[in-house]
């Protein structure tokens, strides 16, 4: 499967020239996946099937890669853009924003300790290398702390200091020391207060974000106004073929059978905005399961009080 950054980020180059971005990850083995039936049944009889699949082809040589490409957009490009540049539900066009080929990434060792190398991992999209910066996206801005914070909470205090989570080749020297399970010196005497008089760290220019101007228009927007429709129905008549499309639908039905019936009415008016193919098509399918769940009489279909509907 394609692996994607989903959220826009900004690159900074040696002049400071600033750009937003997004990350792709493409597979190179090509797409498979399992049908609705045999992924439940493989959820009961091998829920490590992935992890297998994986573990067993690094052994055998058969190592996994993806390409890895990146899509540019200027400030000036940003400021016109038909969509919220940086509004993570929205994909930027391919013929306006070619992927652009950078590298690739290639899984050519197992973990010797599965719960050291892996289990320990602590993934953070506020560990950026320099050149790389956060995008004024909201929801990317909400993990650059959240996701930090639930690795103190699952992993400790100092969950940057276990091996697979530290600098590789040098030793953090910052004012961030004590807590449970310091792995370290605990950086010695040095001084944690700043300013100082003992040659402590001192800030490091190279390293900090670059600046950019904002509009002065500043307000709390309400993003259920935005067009959520264009590119949903763009994909379900352009990108997908008709088998993926019932897929799709009876994918989506399935997800809903168990809702309430007045869910199920606002959903499908949703799936009408896109294209009232795709409405009509999960409807159907829904009045199916609907139907088989009235005769059978342990099961139930509610209805919220004094809601009319029309199946």
């Amino acid at each position: 499967m394609n692996g994607y950054g989903s959220h826009t980020f900004k690159l900074v180059n040696d002049d400071g020239e600033c750009f937003y971005c997004k990350f792709h990850f493409k597979t190179d083995q090509g797409i498979k996946n399992l049908s609705v039936e045999e992924a439940d049944r493989m959820a009961s009889t091998n829920p490590d099937y992935a992890i297998g699949d994986l573990f067993n082809s690094i052994a055998n040589g058969n190592y996994p890669s993806w390409t890895f490409f990146i899509q540019v957009m200027s400030f000036e490009q940003a400021e016109k853009f038909q969509f919220n540049p940086f509004d993570v539900t929205k994909v930027w066009s391919h013929k306006e924003y070619p992927l652009i080929p950078v590298g690739k990434m290639v899984l050519n060792r197992n973990p010797v300790n599965y719960f050291a190398e892996v289990e320990q991992l602590a993934f953070d999209p506020s560990n950026m290398p320099p050149g790389i910066e956060p995008s004024p996206d909201k929801m990317l801005q909400g993990r650059l702390f959240s996701y930090p914070d639930t690795h103190r909470h699952r992993l400790g205090a100092n969950y940057l200091q276990i091996p697979v989570n530290c600098p590789f080749r040098t030793r953090v020297t910052n004012y961030q020391r004590d807590g449970p399970m310091c792995m370290f010196d605990n950086q010695g005497g040095a001084p944690n207060y700043f300013p100082n008089s003992f040659s402590a760290p001192e800030t490091q220019p190279r390293f900090v974000e670059s600046k950019f101007q904002v509009s002065p228009d500043v307000a709390r927007c309400n993003s259920a106004d935005d067009d959520n429709f264009t590119q949903v129905r763009t994909f379900f008549t352009q990108v997908l073929n008709e088998e993926e499309r019932q897929r799709l639908c009876q994918n989506m039905a399935g997800a809903l059978k168990g809702a309430q019936l007045f869910i199920q009415k606002r959903m499908v008016e949703n799936l009408k905005a896109v294209h009232p193919d795709y409405g009509n098509r999960v409807q159907t399918l829904l009045n199916e399961y609907n139907g088989e769940a009235k005769k059978n009489t342990a099961a139930h279909v509610y209805s919220r009080p004094g809601l009319v509907l029309d199946f």
